[in-house]
C-alpha cells in the first residue's frame, strides 16, 4: 500500500509545500509573499487563513485531489524543548504553536496548518523533530552561570534525518550507533548521537560553538561584556553582532560560503584566514564532541549546504578522519525529512510522541 502526503514548509516570506506519494516526490512547489502581503498581519498566528488559501489555490490549480492524501505533516516550531521524534498535532500542540512557547516564528504555522487541512479531510497531522528538539545530557546542561544554562536550539530535523539515512544504508539501527553530525549552512551545529539521542549539541542560533556565514559563534565573554556596556551600541546591535551579521558577513561582507572560497582561491587574505579558522574551529567542535562519546565514533557525518563545498569537506576530512570514517550528505533536504518522519509513523515503524 502507498501513502500520499502533503507536507507544509513555512517561512517568514515562503511557504514551501511538497506533495509525497511513500518517499517519492510528485511536486514541490515554493509559494513566495511579498513583505507588503506579510506586512498586513499583526502577528505569526494571522497568516493562517492567508498561507492556507494559497496551498490550497495551488493543489486545486494542479488538479489534485486532496482526498487521496492520508496524512498531513508541517514543520514544527518554537515549542517547548522535547525529545526528537513524530509528533501528532494535539490541542495541548497546537495551542503552544499559536502563543510560540518559545518565540514567534514562521515555522509555528506548519503544524498549525497541517492540523487545520489535516482535520477537514479526516485525516492524522504532525509535526517532525522541530528546532527545540532537547536531548541534553544533564552533565551538558550547566554553563557555569545558573542564570545561563546551555540550550538545545539546532538544525535538528536534518541532523536526525542524515544520521537515520546513515544508519538505513549501513543496516544498522540509528539507536545502536554513535554518530557526530555536522549540519554548515546559515548557522553551524555539531552534534553527538549517543544510541538515537543528541546528547550534546551546540546552540546554533544565538552563539556556541564555531562562527558560521551569520553567526559570531562563541566569543570572549568579558569582552562582550563590556562591548554591551559601552554605549556604542543597543541590545538589538549587539545581539546583530552575534546573530545575522557574524562570521563571514563580519569579516567579508558576505553569508555565502562559496564567494569566501573563491576570495581565497584568489589571494585574498582575510577570506583565507577566514575560510581557514572557520573549518579549524568546526573540526574543533567535532573534536569536542567525540570525548562526549568517549571516542567511540562510529561515524562523523557532515551536511547542510557548505558540505557541498569539496575544500571545507577536504579540509575537515584532514583534521578528523583520525577519529572516525566521514560520510558527507551535502544540501538538506527538508520536506523528504518531514515526509520521513510522517511514514515510519503511519506504517508502524516508529509510534507517534505525546506533546
Amino acid at each position: 500500500m502507498s501513502y500520499k502526503s502533503l507536507i507544509i514548509n513555512p517561512g517568514s516570506t515562503s511557504t514551501k509545500i511538497g506533495v509525497f506519494e511513500d518517499e517519492t516526490l510528485l511536486f514541490e512547489e515554493t509559494l513566495r509573499h511579498t513583505t507588503e502581503e506579510i506586512a498586513q498581519y499583526g502577528s505569526i498566528f494571522e497568516q493562517k487563513d492567508f498561507r492556507k488559501e494559497v496551498i490550497l489555490n495551488i493543489l486545486k490549480e494542479k488538479n489534485f485531489d486532496l482526498k487521496s492524501l492520508s496524512f498531513i505533516v508541517g514543520r514544527g516550531g518554537m515549542l517547548k524543548p522535547i525529545p526528537g521524534g513524530t509528533y501528532a498535532v494535539s490541542n495541548a500542540l497546537l495551542e503552544d504553536l499559536i502563543v510560540g512557547k518559545q518565540g514567534q516564528h514562521a515555522s509555528n504555522l506548519g503544524g498549525i496548518l497541517a492540523k487545520e487541512i489535516g482535520d477537514s479531510l479526516g485525516i492524522p497531522s504532525y509535526i517532525v523533530d522541530p528546532v527545540v528538539v532537547d536531548e541534553l545530557a544533564d552533565v551538558a546542561r550547566l554553563s557555569g552561570v545558573p542564570e545561563l544554562p546551555r540550550r538545545s536550539v539546532f538544525h535538528a530535523l536534518n541532523q536526525k534525518a542524515v544520521a537515520k539515512r546513515y544508519a538505513k544504508e549501513v543496516g544498522k539501527r540509528y539507536e545502536d550507533l554513535n554518530l557526530i553530525v555536522v549540519h554548515m549552512g546559515g548557522g553551524v551545529s555539531v552534534g553527538a548521537h549517543k544510541n538515537g539521542k543528541i546528547v550534546d549539541v551546540n546552540n546554533a542560533l544565538d552563539g556556541e560553538g564555531a562562527y558560521s556565514p551569520e553567526r559570531a559563534g562563541g566569543v570572549p565573554a568579558g569582552d562582550l561584556v563590556k562591548l554591551c556596556f559601552s554605549g556604542k551600541y543597543s541590545e538589538k546591535e549587539v545581539y546583530k553582532k552575534l546573530v545575522g551579521n557574524g562570521g563571514f558577513n563580519a569579516y567579508l561582507n558576505t553569508n555565502d560560503a562559496r564567494i569566501v572560497e573563491a576570495k581565497a582561491k584568489e589571494g585574498d587574505e582575510t577570506a583565507k584566514a577566514v575560510f581557514a579558522s572557520f573549518h579549524y574551529q568546526v573540526a574543533k567542535d567535532i573534536g569536542a564532541m567525540s570525548t562526549v562519546l568517549g571516542g567511540k565514533v562510529d561515524q562523523i557525518i557532515l551536511t547542510g549546504g557548505i558540505a557541498y563545498g569539496k575544500t571545507t569537506c577536504d579540509a575537515l576530512k584532514e583534521k578528523v578522519e583520525w577519529i572516525a570514517p566521514v560520510t558527507v550528505y551535502p544540501g538538506e533536504d527538508e520536506l523528504l525529512a518531514l515526509c520521513q518522519g510522517g511514514l515510519r509513523v503511519i506504517t508502524g515503524e516508529e509510534k507517534a510522541m505525546e506533546y
